[in-house]
């Protein structure tokens, strides 16, 4: 194991030590899993020692007939000693290769355990998997302290009482700087993630995470951060806590199990390994839910260890879930519109949140390190269940049943025209050049260049601002695309009436890149999109609705900061200079801006010309003044349109933007009270 520990681990930087940590993590889960435990706690050490507390059975401590050593010993010291691997200890678990503990033995230059059993609390110590005595000076244990091994027999101490009843296990160990990479280091975010996930998957398990580390960088940088993970709806509230978007569905759980064969290698009597065919069950379990998003969430677990590179269960769920909905599209083709063509795999998966645990007594998993369930039988059994399930849901006569499948159903119908619809874009619209027509709007005023790096698209609000915006553009890379009034609230509307309008449709073809998940950034016609309304309530709310199309369909252009909102002047100042020198013109973009000029100038004791001119839109300003002020590099202001939260932006977006009425009348109602309604028209 010394020699070769990327064999077990995977590898021995930051990833290899998570590892190490997981496996006796999983140990103290599947005695939770088996209902003998109901709290883990996980504390990380300043000195990068981690310590492991469960209130289990506890290890045994008897001694083991065959090699006379301790229960504690032969664990740590043995590989396939684990009770997973022999059978009756548990019926499923994390692993079958009974080496987990061995490994990190192995691979850490100190571990003490501590067991609680009998009303004793017995301890045993190792140096680099080698059993003796760490002579501690002091209270605090050091990985570097003097250690006297075992010689003639191993010994399993008893160091102190356990309250009767009481049982578990408490490990601490520090990595072996031998082993280990200098830069690897425990990581709180995937121990967050992982305490957070297993708090789901096991309900009532109370998970306690403790950093005393300090280190730069981390939730705990500043003092001691402790976090409680408790969770009783299961993977239910899984999906609930994983799911962003509006639900199309609620939460579907979907039961079942089934028996499978498989021949595995015995020892008989004699010490001969014999092929023996024995009986299997397997327990499927999974939670799926549908959203108005078109992005997929997708975990998968097997007796509640993650598989983030799927497997047979996986491959079982998706080829259940596209045969369930073709089967069932075909036969309502007419009703939905679907047509002669075939939904795919993206169709079906758009917008889904889905949980998939299946438990199965010894998985194979292909390699130690557990990232792809290989048991074929499994493929089979979860296609069964998943198939006979989703399909009395989406025929199921019940009205709840009945409104959500027919929404579900008209969602992946839409799916399938807009990937067909944006495949016949793709193939379709080019550049228009000397030697093609172009099949681009015709209100769109294009540029001439084909250079996307500068080229500019600016959508302005109404054929009023696009006559003064040509005159004031630069032809040579700025284009322009006028938009009627208010488009579509896309955050309500569905794919299918995205795509059907005539404002969306345009503004996603004059983009070129897509719509959706087959948005292709490098497509983008242009480099920079300008959004250009009116500085008023309907221009804000204009601006509003064109940042939910961006942001649901053409997300990726916002996260590459290519997007941007014109900010044009709100006032014109004429300051009068004396003489025959010109006057000089002033513009404010703010009521505060504006007296802090007019302050000014009576202050210099210059007067300026009566009324002042305020902006309502862009069409008040002549071609000259919107030039200058809005559209001219060396003189505009662009404020770039970022998404640093995704998850919150889309959260307020819903908020203001959605079909739920009651948040958004709760939001105005209560930021009533702290609105001036002197600053409405500001």
């Amino acid at each position: 194991m010394r020699k070769r520990p990327g064999m077990y681990i995977g590898s021995t930087d930051s990833r290899g030590l998570m590892h190490c940590l997981w496996e006796i993590i999983d140990n103290s889960v599947d005695e939770a899993l088996a209902g003998h435990g109901q709290s883990i706690t996980v504390i990380l050490h300043p000195d990068a020692s981690v310590e492991i507390h469960d209130d289990g059975r506890g290890i045994p401590v008897d001694l083991e007939p065959k090699t006379g050593l301790s229960g504690v010993e032969v664990v740590f010291t043995k590989l396939h000693a684990g009770g997973k691997f022999g059978g009756g200890s548990y019926t499923a678990s994390g692993g079958l290769h009974g080496v987990g503990a061995s490994v990190v033995n192995a691979l850490s230059s100190r571990l003490d355990v501590q067991v609680d059993r009998a009303s004793k609390t017995y301890q045993m110590s190792f140096r680099r998997g080698e059993p003796g005595r760490f002579i501690d000076k002091g209270k605090t244990p050091r990985h570097d302290a003097d250690f006297e091994p075992f010689l003639d027999s191993s010994r399993l101490d008893v160091v102190g009482k356990a309250k009767r009843g009481i049982t578990g296990t408490r490990i601490r160990y520090w990595a072996d700087h031998q082993i280990f990479t200098p830069d690897a280091k425990f990581s709180y975010e995937d121990l967050q993630a992982r305490a957070r996930q297993t708090s789901f998957l096991v309900p009532g398990l109370k998970f306690t995470l403790r950093d005393e580390r300090r280190l730069p960088g981390t939730p705990g940088e500043h003092e001691v951060v402790e976090e409680v993970f408790q969770h009783d709806g299961g993977i239910s509230e899984f999906v609930e806590y994983l799911a962003a978007d509006s639900a199309v569905t609620d939460i579907w759980r979907l039961h079942g199990s089934g028996k499978f064969k498989e021949s595995v290698p015995v020892l008989d009597d004699s010490g001969h390994s014999r092929m023996t065919e024995v009986e299997r069950e397997c327990e499927v379990d999974v939670a799926v839910r549908w959203g108005i998003g078109y992005e997929t969430t997708l975990r998968s677990y097997v007796n509640i260890i993650a598989t983030p590179k799927g497997g047979t269960h996986q491959t079982g769920f998706e080829q259940a879930l596209l045969k369930t909905f073709r089967k069932v599209i075909e036969a309502n083709a007419r009703k939905l519109k679907a047509g002669s063509d075939k939904i795919e795999r993206d169709d079906v998966f758009a917008g889904l949140t889905a949980v998939l645990t299946v438990r199965l007594a010894e998985p194979q998993f292909e390699g130690q390190t557990k990232e792809i369930l290989g048991t074929s039988a499994v493929r089979s059994i979860v296609a069964r269940i998943v198939e006979k399930e989703v399909l009395a849901k989406l025929n199921s006569t019940a009205r709840a049943d009945k409104s959500q499948s027919a929404l579900l159903l008209e969602k992946v119908v839409a799916e399938m025209k807009s990937r067909i619809s944006a495949r016949v874009h793709k193939e379709t619209q080019r550049r228009k050049n000397a030697l093609e027509t172009s099949s681009l709007p015709t209100k769109l005023a294009d540029c001439r260049i084909d250079d996307n790096t500068r080229s500019e698209l600016f959508i302005v609000e109404g054929d009023s601002a696009l006559g003064t915006a040509k005159l004031a553009r630069s032809s040579d890379y700025q284009a322009l695309l006028p938009i009627r009034g208010k488009i579509l609230n896309v955050q309500k509307a569905s794919v299918g009436d995205m795509l059907s309008n005539a404002e969306c449709a345009a503004l996603i073809q004059v983009v070129g890149a897509g719509s959706g998940r087959s948005f292709q950034l490098e497509a983008a016609r242009y480099g920079k999109v300008i959004l250009m309304t009116d500085a008023d309530v309907d221009g804000a709310h204009i601006r509003t609705l064109l940042l939910t199309l961006f942001f649901r369909y053409m997300r990726p252009l916002v996260e590459a900061g290519r997007v941007f909102a014109a900010v044009p002047p709100l006032h014109r100042v004429v300051a009068i200079n004396p003489g025959s020198k010109p006057n000089e013109t002033l513009y404010t973009y703010s009521e505060a801006e504006l007296h802090k000029v007019l302050s000014e100038l009576e202050k210099t004791g210059r007067r300026y010309k009566e009324p002042i001119q305020r902006y309502k839109g862009l069409g008040e300003m002549d071609a000259g003044q919107l030039a200058e002020t809005t559209m001219d590099p060396r003189h505009r202001t662009l404020r770039r349109v970022r998404i640093q939260e995704a998850e919150a932006a889309e959260r307020v977006f819903d908020l203001l933007m959605g079909s739920d009425v009651a948040p958004r009348k709760e939001f105005i109602v209560t930021g009533a009270a702290r609105l001036d309604r002197e600053q409405i028209d500001a």
